[in-house]
């Protein structure tokens, strides 16, 4: 414990020392140019919670994956649960475990990626990052009650130009990445390629004869390829395709030990997993974009296809010598999407408006979905078709110091399921249970805002939105009751915020307040049957900050801080009543520090410090809390002409605390450390 103190005190000496080593001669901070309305804006102009990380910081921090960026969001955290199943919160809202989407939508060029099982885009060619928090379905919709972010990909030039990067560290990682793009006809047709491969032993053994003792080795393979076509200087297209795969061992984390106190749950390294254990995911997409621009308006339509598959085989238990012994748990899912959307915005106008029709088709298979044990074997197969219709529009009227954003969208979203239970997962000749059934939600989602600008400096705003998430159908469908289907979840959103800026420094401050109804809650009925249900009521209500500084010539200072209370105000699960305990998932805190030194040519560095405060887990019946803890990082590098080498360590101290918990304990990842090149041309 000592040794950990230690270690801290000196990186927070190393953070308050450059304050005195910050040279005289600022840098200054221009301007940023956001889409968060759907229309490009400066930052500081648009009335809501924004984070933007530019090319230049994904470096700096070495971000290489969505986890990353969450990690620097106020109130936000990334959850990696021990099905395999990845999953955002934020303000309190969690992942939704049937409907399978998460509170905060990612957008890469356009292409979403809400789905808990496709949840981790390439991070490679990777411009800017948009993290919009609050409710985002008025010009987002996909359920992005959370926020929205939203990933920008470099835009080519004629020159052709690109990077190749190659990294290693402990525990048998390995990753290779290459990008390039460029014009084939200046100013008319322009292509760019990219793609990674990735290679992890893990940090879990697996102690049991004959299986394979990297019980949490992955593997991952991501490419994709564009074209860009200007026939006029109106008239764009953009084609993208690509392809992300990756298969991960086992689990990381642990068996529940309901009787120790969740804070005396250690991660320990050694496993015994008695059936091979895995998670293949595989995504292909294809999106195709049309631009049209006019002297005061702009047209653009997005259509995308996804077809996404997942194959899961778990040992039923992660343990050896149970009666459970060469029993697993199976998920095999395939999931196809297309969808479409129509915009219209202005340009060049005082009053900003955009406005578009949005449609979506989800067929999602699936089969064998089930568990086997000493008690039986539960397998469901079943068909869900999801439909969505929505028109969106959004006004922005300036009124002098004042500008009123009045937005809306109305949206019709239907499902209907077929499915039948088995007690077998090879035999599914003789239906022991068969369950139909069709629902549809219709709903309006409005928004209202007000900002004011005091000066060029400083801007003030408040304002009001709804989010939705349409209910759904349980999978494990074993009777037609009340328990085969839950809910919409419904929100609404209180926030009033201040974004100032000087040349030398900026900092965003916003208190809100969430009013939650029938909030989607994971819930065991007897015999250990596995539904999403709805917490009445609840609420959270908390304040975030974040900012930068340029402490002196070439010297960074990034800080952000979120608190939250959050609370179950009408909930009973199991003859079990939670009214007025936390929101589990939630961290009572979050926070990320860090300085950089950077530079163009030379050395350059930074160190960061990240914490997560108590989180709530439902356990024996309440909501117990874990202690979360702070992890510090740190790369260091030195850049000549085109070539870049640089170290890393991630969790210098080795810091270990829970992160999610359910049919098992998850953990934050050892400490890791490594060395990567990269070469740009």
């Amino acid at each position: 414990m000592k040794k950990k103190l230690l270690v801290k005190s000196i990186i927070l000496s190393t953070i308050t020392s450059s304050f005195l080593l910050a040279q005289d001669q600022p840098q200054e901070l221009g301007d940023v140019t956001v889409s968060a309305n759907k229309i490009e804006e400066n930052i500081q102009e648009v009335p809501q919670s924004i984070t933007v990380i530019n090319k230049e910081e994904l470096e700096e921090k070495r971000i290489t994956d969505i986890e990353g960026v969450v990690d620097e969001i106020p109130n936000m955290s990334f959850e990696r649960a021990l099905n395999g199943s990845l999953s955002t919160t934020f303000r309190g809202l969690s992942g939704s475990t049937f409907t399978l989407s998460n509170p905060v939508v990612i957008y890469v060029d356009g292409v979403p990626y809400y789905d808990r099982y496709d949840y981790n885009p390439s991070f490679i060619n990777v411009d800017q990052v948009e993290i919009l928090r609050g409710p985002q379905g008025t010009l987002y919709g996909k359920d992005s009650t959370g926020g929205v972010i939203n990933i920008i990909t470099k835009a080519p030039e004629n020159e052709w130009h690109g990077s190749i990067n190659a990294e290693a560290g402990n525990y048998g990682y390995t990753k290779g990445a290459f990008n390039t793009s460029g014009a084939l006809i200046d100013n008319k047709l322009y292509a760019g390629i990219n793609g990674s491969l990735k290679s992890d032993d893990g940090w879990l053994t697996n102690k049991y004869s004959g299986m394979n003792k990297d019980a949490n080795r992955t593997k991952a393979k991501r490419v994709s390829a564009f074209t860009i076509y200007k026939p006029t200087d109106n008239l764009s297209s953009k084609l993208v395709i690509s392809h992300d795969y990756d298969k991960e061992y086992g689990r990381r984390g642990i068996n529940i030990d309901n009787t120790l106190p969740i804070n005396d749950l250690k991660r320990d390294e050694n496993v015994s997993f008695d059936v091979p254990s895995y998670i293949t995911r595989k995504t292909n997409s294809q999106s195709l974009k049309f631009d049209y621009e006019l002297e005061k308006m702009k047209m653009e339509s997005v259509t995308i296809h996804k077809d996404f598959d997942i194959d899961i085989v778990h040992d039923s238990d992660f343990l050896s010598g149970t009666s459970s012994d060469g029993l697993a748990s199976l998920i095999i899912s395939d999931v196809q999407t297309w969808s479409q959307e129509f915009k219209l915005a202005s340009k060049n106008q005082d009053i900003k408006w955009v406005a578009g029709l949005f449609f979506d088709d989800e067929k999602r298979e699936q089969g064998p979905y089930g568990n086997a044990s000493s008690r039986g074997t539960a397998n469901v197969v079943s068909t869900i078709d999801t439909n969505t219709y929505a028109v969106f529009g959004q006004v922005m009227i300036p009124l002098n110091d004042f500008e009123l954003t009045l937005g809306g969208r109305y949206q019709r979203i239907t499902k209907d399921i077929k499915s039948d239970f088995y007690n077998s997962f090879t035999n599914t000749s003789n239906s022991l249970h068969q369950y139909d059934d069709e629902k549809s939600w219709s709903t309006f989602l409005p928004k209202i805002a007000l900002s004011y600008s005091f000066n060029n400096d400083l801007m003030a705003y408040t304002s009001v939105s709804k989010g939705f998430i349409p209910g759904g159908f349980n999978f494990y469908s074993t009777s037609d009751s009340s328990d085969s289907s839950f809910e919409p979840e419904k929100s609404t959103n209180y926030e009033i915020g201040i974004k100032y800026q000087q040349d030398d420094y900026t900092i965003n401050a916003a208190i809100f307040r969430m009013e939650i109804e029938d909030l989607h809650v994971y819930s065991t009925l007897p015999g250990g049957v596995f539904v999403t249900d709805n917490a009445r009521k609840a609420h959270s209500q908390g304040l975030e900050i974040d900012g930068k500084y340029y402490l002196g010539n070439n010297f960074e200072l990034t800080a952000s801080v979120g608190l939250i209370k959050a609370k179950y105000d009408d909930y009973t699960d199991a003859n079990v009543n939670y009214d007025g305990q936390k929101i589990t998932g939630t961290p009572k805190f979050t926070t990320s520090i860090g300085i950089s030194y950077f530079a163009q040519e030379g050395l350059y560095g930074r160190v960061g410090l990240q914490g997560r405060g108590k989180t709530g887990f439902r356990r024996n019946g309440k909501v117990e809390e874990t202690d979360g803890g702070f992890t510090a990082n740190t790369k260091i590098g030195y850049k000549i002409n085109d070539w870049d080498v640089y170290g890393y360590i991630t969790n210098i101290t080795d810091e270990e605390y829970v992160l999610s918990y359910g049919r098992g304990v998850g953990f934050n990842e050892p400490r890791r450390f490594g060395f990567g090149v990269k070469y740009t041309f």
